[in-house]
Order: C-alpha cells, then sequence, then structure tokens
C-alpha cells in the first residue's frame, strides 16, 4: 500500500513495524485513532484448545491498541465456529459440540491474559463470544434483516469462496453463509460496544469488507478494516508449520523450551522483520541487532527467542530455555529443562525402532520421515550419530536414567522409562 504519513500513534507504530497490508477508510481511521479512544476487535474461532503462532499477530496487533491507548476486543467465534470459515480450506471443519467450544474458548483464553490487560476500564480488553447473539437469530429474522445488503454474485468473488470453487471443492451452504455471520458480528459490536475497526489476516479482506459496508449502509456509521499481509518466512514456509506440526501458544501443548527453540531457528532473513511483529523491543534496537552479520545474527535470534518465549510463557521459562539449549548445545550437558517423552519401561526393556521412537518423541512427522532423516544422518543418540532407522533402542542405552535422542543440531529430547 501507499504510504501516508499518519498521525496517530497507533497507525504509526503498525506502519513502522510492519503489519500493515490493507485499510479500508485510511485517513478517517487516522482521523478517529488520533481523536480518542476507539473500540477494534479481532474474531477467532474455537477450533482447539490452542491458538498457535500463526495468529500471534494478530494478538500483537491487539496488544499494540491496547499500547496505544484504544480498548481491544477479542471475539470468540463461539457461533461461527459452528459453521466453519471456508477462507483457505479445501474441506468443512469437523462439527465441534457446545461443550468442546466452550473447553477450547477457556483455553485460549489463557494466552490473551498474557498479552492484553482485561479489566472494565476504558482501555481494557475485553472477551465476547459471538454465540450470544447468533443463536438468538431466527432464520427468517437472519434473512430478512440482512439478506438485502449481500448479492450472491458479489459473495462468489471474494477469495474464501472463488478459490475454493476455483479448485472444484465443495463449498456447502453453511459455509456460504459465514461472511453473512462475520458481517452481524461487526455491526453487533459496533451498535452495543461502539466498535468501529475489525482487524485480521488479509485473506479476511472480503469478510471484513462485507461487515464495513454492512454498518456503513444500515447504520451510517463509521467503520473501518485494516488487515496484516500474509505471514511467511523468508523461504516461502507459512509462518508457525514445522515438520513437526503446529507451534501452540498453551504450554501443555508445546514446551516453553520447544517454543523458545522455535524463535531462535528463524531464519536469517526474518530476525529483524519477526523482531519488529513479536517484541517490544525499541527499533533503533532492533536495527542494531538486524544489522549483525555471520555468526553474531546467532545473538539476535536468541533475543528473538527471549523476548518471545518471555511474553507468552514469562521471564522464568525463558531463561530456563535458553539455559537449557546452552547447556545442551554449545557445553554438552543435559538440563531437566529438555523436553522429555516417556515410554513404558517394559516396551524400552524390549527395545523401540529408532525411527518409531523419533516420530513418537515429536523429532519427525512420521517414521518414514524419521527414517529418511537417519538415513541421511541426521539423527543422533546419546550424540552418536546413528544411520539405520530399525536400530533398536533400549535400556542398554539409558544414560544417567534417560536417552538423548537429536534430530539435526537444534532438536533434543529426553526418552524416560516409567
Amino acid at each position: 500500500m501507499s504510504d501516508p504519513a499518519f498521525k496517530s500513534e497507533f497507525l504509526k507504530t503498525l506502519q513502522a513495524r510492519g503489519y500493515i497490508h490493507q485499510i479500508s477508510h485510511p485517513q478517517e481511521l487516522d482521523e478517529a485513532t488520533a481523536g480518542g479512544v476507539i473500540a477494534a476487535y479481532i474474531g477467532f474461532d474455537a477450533t482447539a484448545t490452542s491458538l498457535h503462532v500463526g495468529s500471534l499477530i494478530q494478538i500483537m496487533m491487539l496488544r499494540r491498541l491496547q499500547q496505544a491507548g484504544h480498548k481491544p476486543v477479542v471475539l470468540m467465534g463461539g457461533g461461527t465456529t459452528k459453521v466453519g470459515d471456508p477462507s483457505g480450506r479445501d474441506e468443512s471443519r469437523k462439527m465441534l459440540t457446545d461443550a468442546d467450544i466452550e473447553r477450547n474458548i477457556a483455553g485460549i483464553r489463557t494466552v490473551f491474559e498474557k498479552f492484553l490487560t482485561f479489566g472494565n476500564g476504558p482501555t481494557d480488553a475485553v472477551m465476547v463470544n459471538n454465540d450470544a447473539w447468533l443463536s438468538k437469530l431466527g432464520y427468517l429474522e437472519f434473512l430478512r434483516e440482512y439478506g438485502p445488503h449481500f448479492t450472491v454474485n458479489r459473495m462468489l468473488t471474494f477469495d474464501s469462496v472463488r478459490l475454493r470453487l476455483e479448485r472444484e471443492q465443495p463449498l456447502t451452504f453453511l459455509e456460504f453463509n459465514y461472511m453473512l455471520m462475520q458481517a452481524v458480528d461487526f455491526r453487533h459490536l459496533n451498535r452495543t460496544m461502539g466498535v468501529q475497526l475489525q482487524m485480521g489476516g488479509s485473506d479476511q479482506w472480503g469478510n471484513i469488507i462485507n461487515g464495513v459496508e454492512l454498518v456503513r449502509r444500515m447504520d451510517q456509521k463509521a467503520a473501518f478494516a485494516l488487515t496484516t499481509p500474509l505471514l511467511t518466512t523468508s523461504s516461502g514456509a507459512k509462518m508457525g508449520k514445522t515438520a513437526q506440526g503446529a507451534v501452540w501458544l498453551n504450554a501443555d501443548l508445546l514446551s516453553p523450551y520447544d517454543y523458545w527453540q522455535f524463535w531462535r531457528n528463524t531464519e536469517d532473513a526474518d530476525v529483524g522483520r519477526f523482531l519488529r511483529l513479536f517484541t517490544d523491543l525499541p527499533l533503533d534496537e532492533i536495527a542494531r541487532l538486524e544489522a549483525l552479520e555471520g555468526a553474531q545474527i546467532n545473538d539476535a535470534k536468541k533475543v528473538l527467542a527471549n523476548e518471545a518465549t518471555r511474553m507468552l510463557h514469562g521471564e522464568e521459562a525463558a531463561r530456563a530455555a535458553e539455559a537449557a539449549a546452552r547447556a545442551a548445545f554449545e557445553e554438552g550437558r543435559l538440563s531437566g529443562d529438555l523436553p522429555t517423552h516417556e515410554v513404558a519401561r517394559a516396551d524400552l526393556a524390549a527395545g523401540i525402532a529408532l525411527a518409531a521412537l523419533a516420530a513418537d518423541a515429536g523429532l519427525a512427522s512420521s517414521r518414514g520421515e524419521a527414517r529418511r532423516l537417519a538415513q541421511g544422518g541426521g539423527l543422533r543418540v546419546n550424540d552418536a550419530q546413528e544411520t539405520d532407522g530399525a536400530r533398536l533402542v533400549s535400556e542398554a542405552d539409558l544414560v544417567d536414567g534417560v536417552v538423548k535422542l537429536a534430530a539435526g543440531k537444534k532438536k533434543i529430547v529426553l526418552v524416560k522409562p516409567v
């Protein structure tokens, strides 16, 4: 997008740190955010008990909003989760029960409490659930009130629908309604809480614009859209996806150590960008770190890992993760803070194939991948390279009660019999 000279602290910060992809009415939004407190929201569907790091850029945008003196609204999609967002998908989401959704929302809330200050003040964050109003809408009421404001012709042009149809993948009528429900969310929040801005990823632009237009058309009130760029690594990989699966934000699904390692393994070319997006470090300090060359760039990666882990898991967890990594990779020692994988003592006594153990311990996404990793010299047992994925790991490999299993230079798991 163009490079306007924003007046508001919020938009100046977003621009300087690289969050902005598109804004629907940039000058109007700049005036609104410069002129007083506004409320803005981002929606999150409750499809799992945790969000993953791919959602972190949205969480950080709400944090930037609050830091600039505005009010963040976290919208949990208890209602829309029952329908499913078709954006970027070739298949329908599985149906979740009300109990599933409530459990997921409870797990997700714990993450937001690390990044935002919740309360009743004018700039305190609030969390709302769209099931509270969507479930009360009668079908005929929904059609009569909102149906006339949407044309199927235009809905078919939005990426979430168009791309699914172009790939000749089925799109259910249930999912086709998702963008209407999202627009109704914006209008409801605007009318009940004065929310003027919806933010999200660039793939949500069409859905968000629907809400902006609905508010402006039906109520003649200010409404704005702001989206972030699609976040990929310099090599083109999707942010937060690894061979071992999603990088979860809840510690019960991914240990603070593994979270620290994810950031420590950032590609060199991404360090500066990720420091701007995912830490609160001043921009001049980030510029200094970004300029480091050669082996020194690893120091910047450690700062990124420490800052990101501290923000999510706390100071103690960040320090423990760094110390465990230093002990394992720089000093050749083991630390109790390294990830552990428990196996039945009887199974270890009988012997477990290395490829199976590596996959089960999360060092590879499958046993086949673990075998290929071993063949390429990428698996080690107690620091000894092993090239045979069928090699049995047994009690004979225990050292101080554990087996040290490593993939490449940066992933270690301690196998512990129980």
